[in-house]
């Protein structure tokens, strides 16, 4: 099985501040490869051990892709090789002009068997890039799987629904979206690391695989919430009235 996991480079949330006029400081922060992303390239890594298949990392973006630390940590975690498209113009690229460029890449490394995604961004958390790349490819599309199982061609999933959990059968090729739960990303050795700077890795333009699609979005701004001082309202009354007088501020905040 030829598997293609997508990930996304984006700044450490821990290290975001807020500036006065409630726009985000990205100055100091850390940029990391996403959360989410780690659990799809986790169960990439062991699928292709599970069917004797491997494992392409694909990512694209801005100058940053070419990172040589970042490219040593994705391929520290079980892909066999990377894939990197760059260019100024997918550094804040909406999804749509993402998922056309992941499926240009995908086009291009050829022979694609599954494409794992993580359920959202860590930064936007649109939740959008794998359902229009699987759209786009034509290709069997699911979201919000919390468990895969090979089964000769084919997929077993479990998915999560707002009432539990559905059983599902796919063929292939398909475009899996996985939840946050799904596994535990592990934590590359020294062992692993040394050996990431020795797989492949293949870096191309935008301009390589047709340019880049216009956008269909735009963002005006992104600002931190407004900032409120606490109410500091005790209720000590531990019986109805207490539950009616909380009830009453509850309804009056909403």
């Amino acid at each position: 099985m030829k598997i293609v996991v997508c990930y996304k480079i984006v700044p450490d949330a821990d290290e975001l501040s807020v500036n006065i006029d409630r726009s985000l400081n990205l100055k100091d922060a850390v940029m990391e490869i996403g959360q989410y992303d780690l659990r799809a390239v986790e169960e990439g890594a062991r699928l292709a051990a599970a069917t004797g298949g491997n494992v392409i990392a694909l990512t694209v973006g801005g100058e940053i892709v070419t990172n040589s630390k970042l490219r040593k940590g994705i391929l520290s975690r079980g892909p066999s090789e990377m894939m990197a498209v760059q260019d100024a113009e997918l550094a804040c690229a909406d999804s749509l002009q993402t998922a056309k460029a992941l499926k240009a890449a995908v086009e291009k490394i050829g022979g694609v068997d599954l494409v794992l995604c993580g359920e959202g961004s860590s930064d936007e958390y649109n939740q959008q890039v794998g359902n229009l790349l699987g759209g786009l490819l034509g290709w069997t599309t699911v979201n919000s799987v919390s468990k895969i199982d090979a089964a000769e061609d084919k997929l077993k999933l479990e998915r999560s629904v707002e009432d539990g959990i559905e059983l599902m059968e796919v063929s292939l090729p398909a475009v899996i979206s996985v939840t946050s739960d799904i596994n535990v990303p592990r934590i590359p050795s020294m062992k692993d690391i040394l050996a990431a700077g020795k797989k492949p890795a293949e870096f191309c333009t935008a301009a390589d695989l047709g340019g880049v699609a216009p956008a269909a979005s735009c963002v005006n701004e992104v600002l931190a919430p407004q900032q409120r001082d606490r109410r500091q309202i005790i209720i000590e009354k531990a019986d109805e009235n207490g539950i009616a007088e909380f009830v009453g501020y509850i309804r009056k905040a909403l």
